[in-house]
């Protein structure tokens, strides 16, 4: 496996007018030739994939570019392949089709809340993780309903995501799933209460809750490990140890930490990061 960190000391995480962590001006590191980092450090950009919906990881700013801490992971890579952060694209995915676009080269590589699994592992690969969330359940402020957990939900109408590991592990529970595109898009139904509960990952729901003060909130009561890992093609093996890399080196050298701080870490503690994968695609 060809090592992944060409040169040293090209993660450091600096602050931008906009609020968010982003790393300074690229150095310009060499990697063998032929390599996934080779032809984007040499193209001297990267397509990224991101949501655009969700607050505090991947939502879409006064700019037009979204902001979040999985927008600041992507800068964070792309600083080290020597790409700065105005030449990154950043291209809207959602849970359905976040592995056609790595498929079908749409986008070199995605950073959007997007859970490692086996069966996604069939048709990509995975680098991280670098976050590890958990499955919970948004309802109206008061929780009129005495909802404790996805037990109580049987039978009734609940929202989230077609696509997404959040509905196949609801379904379980032999809820009413009601699907959309976007959680965002659930909030009207729950309103309007034509579903009783929204259910993702916890921090995508505290995002959401913290974006409509007052109106909703979380349980705090995760029901699953969801592990965050950062999507690229299929057995590229010499581009998810760069990777691992990277995030190991941002570990370490307080870039994760920052990154975090100035997103998620408004509205959520600052968790330990979890250790990378090496051993499975």
């Amino acid at each position: 496996m060809i090592s992944a960190i060409a040169v040293a000391s090209i993660l450091g995480l600096g602050a931008c007018a906009g609020g968010e962590a982003t790393p300074p001006a690229a150095e310009t590191p060499t990697f063998e030739a032929g390599t996934t980092m080779a032809k984007l450090a040499d193209a001297g950009t990267i397509t990224i994939g991101t949501k655009f919906d969700q607050p505090l990881f991947g939502l879409k700013g006064p700019s037009g570019d979204p902001v979040g801490f999985d927008v600041e992971i992507g800068k964070i890579i792309a600083k080290s392949l020597g790409i700065a952060a105005d030449k990154i694209k950043w291209v809207e995915t959602v849970s359905k089709n976040r592995e056609p676009f790595i498929e079908n080269k749409t986008v070199d590589i995605v950073v959007a809340t997007y859970t490692i699994n086996d069966k996604r592992k069939e048709v990509i690969s995975f680098a991280g993780p670098y976050y590890n969330a958990g499955q919970d359940i948004l309802v109206l402020a008061g929780n009129p309903e005495g909802i404790k957990g996805p037990e109580d939900l049987k039978g009734k109408n609940v929202c989230s995501v077609a696509g997404s590991t959040s509905e196949k592990n609801i379904a379980e529970y032999g809820v009413n799933l009601i699907t959309t595109d976007t959680y965002s898009n659930c909030l009207e139904p729950l309103r309007q209460g034509k579903v009783i509960a929204v259910t993702t990952d916890n921090v995508i729901l505290a995002g959401l809750a913290d974006q409509n003060a007052g109106e909703f909130e979380v349980l705090s009561n995760p029901f699953t490990e969801e592990p965050y890992g950062i999507g690229l093609g299929h057995d590229d093996d010499a581009f998810r140890t760069f990777i691992n890399d990277v995030l190991e080196k941002a570990y370490a050298d307080g870039s994760w930490k920052a990154a975090w701080e100035s997103t998620a870490g408004k509205v959520l503690k600052t968790p330990e990061p979890p250790a990378v994968d090496r051993y499975s695609n």
